[in-house]
């Protein structure tokens, strides 16, 4: 079990960045033994899975609406993930939430974004975009 706390979300303009960290501030297992993922939530829809970075941090995923934009990172000895966002569009702002489940690689690209694997969640932080 893995408690996450995300940070980094705020209201920026079209074609910015931001940077979302996800933290694991306690756990009863090792951090480099989780995949991490992030989730999405806009009003009125569903959560939506964007990314997820291995245990090891070699092996990444991608949605296509985040494909080219977004890049998934991790840093063990800090236990944190992080999304650098880039070009953010009008259709990014959501609640961005982190997710984790002990896992080894190598992973089913099929599973990666779905919510059943994942045991342990953040309590979110809010992207908004506008101009």
């Amino acid at each position: 079990q893995v408690q996450l706390v995300e940070s980094g979300g705020g209201l920026v303009q079209p074609g910015s960045s931001l940077r979302l960290s996800c933290a694991a501030v306690a756990s009863t297992s090792p951090f480099d033994v989780y995949a991490v993922a992030w989730f999405r939530q806009a009003p009125g829809k569903g959560r939506e899975g964007i990314s997820c970075i291995s245990s090891t941090g070699e092996d990444t995923y991608y949605s296509d609406s985040v494909k080219g934009r977004f890049t998934i990172s991790r840093d063990n000895v800090k236990r944190t993930v992080y999304l650098q966002m880039d070009s953010l569009k009008s259709e990014d702002p959501a609640v961005y939430y982190c997710a984790a489940a002990p896992a080894r690689p190598p992973y089913n690209p099929d599973y990666v974004f779905s919510e059943s694997e994942y045991d342990d969640w953040g309590q979110g932080t809010q992207v908004t975009v506008s101009s």
